[in-house]
């Protein structure tokens, strides 16, 4: 199975070079790997101690944002090198200086994992949350070096779950420390004779919860949104907009827009601009711009959103209405922030938890939108009932760093050697 398995990884080499071609993110995917091994080898000596961390993405990276932080602070005469599969993570995160080397991680073949290992020498590996690569962890086995899984979340219709999933699980059984979400990964991954499992939480609670004793303020934002109530629609794709559009253009004065799009392409941006029929500025352009008397607030940037939703009345998060998958609703939770998402959330026990508790609502067509928004726009208590929920929900499940570092720092007291 293992030689299939890598005959289908080389396989794929010509797939992924000629969709580089239509793509501008598989370009990203397929230039970004090219010099790897050489970044790796300029920027780590031989004897030079390592803890690497992989994340997919930009979600994986916030997600793992707290334990990085931490290793840091816990070890710092380690580099940590940090890789990603997806642009989407790498392109925004190429530059933190959290990490010594910030990479692409090389595709799942024999021959670069073992370099890859050759190169970096960690002393300890860290996933988050998934992306399970065999030749990868097979390597790290061999090489003896320990491996953990944060924040893991697992499902029943996983491959490792299903007959057909003995060689996914001999992989996944290489792994000596998982930290799961919920009980429900932990159950599963028992039912797959795992048990080096502990319930930790979602780390990203740690992570939000934080960034409200940070300094939020944003001038423009504020004289934007002036006394009049302020929606926050955070990671919008273009299926949350054309759902947002209709309440955004029939609403009262008094209600402003923030629009932050999950992908920032100008040409999207112009487009749902001119289906407006409130006066909208870009956050590119803001300095030519009356904000005051602007309806919408485009954030055509990245890196600001997060506190942007400290001056949200209500939130609407997107990715819940395609397949893209449903964005971070911990962000505006933290703040207190009643939310609203789409229709697609059921991979995301958070969303469901938060739904439970009636501190979230989902939405499936623009006229249930307006509906429950215009419920909040209209009945302070409920959005302060609403969001006093949210904020709770947040403050109560914070914790999965303390356990996750309570066991790093156990494997060799203050040292990894």
């Amino acid at each position: 199975m293992r030689s299939l398995y890598n005959f289908l990884t080389h396989m794929s080499y010509p797939f992924l070079w000629g969709s580089s071609i239509f793509s501008m993110k598989m370009k990203q995917f397929i230039e970004g790997r090219k010099d790897v091994m050489d970044r790796l080898s300029e920027n780590i000596e031989t004897n030079d101690k390592t803890i690497w961390f992989h994340c997919a993405s930009l979600g994986e990276y916030e997600q793992g944002l707290p334990i990085m932080e931490s290793v840091r602070e816990l070890f710092p005469g380690y580099k940590l090198v940090l890789t990603f599969f997806s642009p989407s993570g790498y392109e925004v995160r190429k530059d933190t200086e959290l990490a010594e080397v910030v990479c692409y991680l090389p595709l799942d073949t024999k021959k670069n994992a073992r370099k890859f290992l050759k190169l970096v020498h960690p002393s300890l590996a860290i996933f988050v949350k998934y992306e399970f690569w065999p030749n990868y962890l097979f390597e790290l086995e061999e090489r003896q070096i320990p491996s953990l899984l944060i924040s893991g979340l697992f499902r029943p219709n996983q491959v490792f779950f299903k007959p057909r999933g003995f060689f996914m699980r001999k992989a996944l059984a290489t792994i000596d420390h998982f930290f799961v979400q919920n009980t429900e990964s932990m159950d599963l991954l028992n039912s797959i004779k795992i048990d080096n499992v502990s319930l930790s939480g979602d780390t990203r609670f740690d992570r939000v919860c934080r960034q409200i004793e940070q300094d939020n303020t944003l001038s423009y934002i504020e004289t934007f949104k002036g006394e009049n109530l302020c929606v926050v629609c955070g990671s919008t794709w273009p299926e949350d907009e054309a759902l947002l559009l209709n309440f955004i253009n029939e609403s009262d004065s008094n209600v402003k827009f923030v629009i932050a799009p999950h992908i920032i392409d100008a040409s999207k941006i112009e487009l749902f601009r001119n289906k407006l029929k409130k006066v909208s500025v870009c956050y590119s352009a803001m300095e030519k711009q009356d904000l005051e008397n602007a309806s919408v607030f485009i954030l055509d940037t990245i890196g600001l959103l997060t506190r942007v939703y400290s001056y949200a009345d209500m939130a609407y998060v997107g990715g819940g209405m395609g397949t893209s998958g449903l964005h971070n609703i911990l962000e505006p939770a933290t703040f207190g922030v009643p939310i609203i998402i789409g229709k697609n959330y059921k991979k995301f026990p958070e969303a469901i938890r938060l739904e439970s508790l009636a501190g979230l609502f989902s939405v499936s067509t623009s006229e249930e939108l307006s509906s429950i928004m215009n419920k909040l726009i209209r009945d302070k208590d409920l959005r302060n009932k609403t969001g006093m929920i949210c904020g709770h929900f947040v403050n109560s499940n914070t914790g999965a760093t303390e356990i996750i570092m309570k066991h790093i720092s156990s494997l060799h007291g203050d040292s990894l050697i």
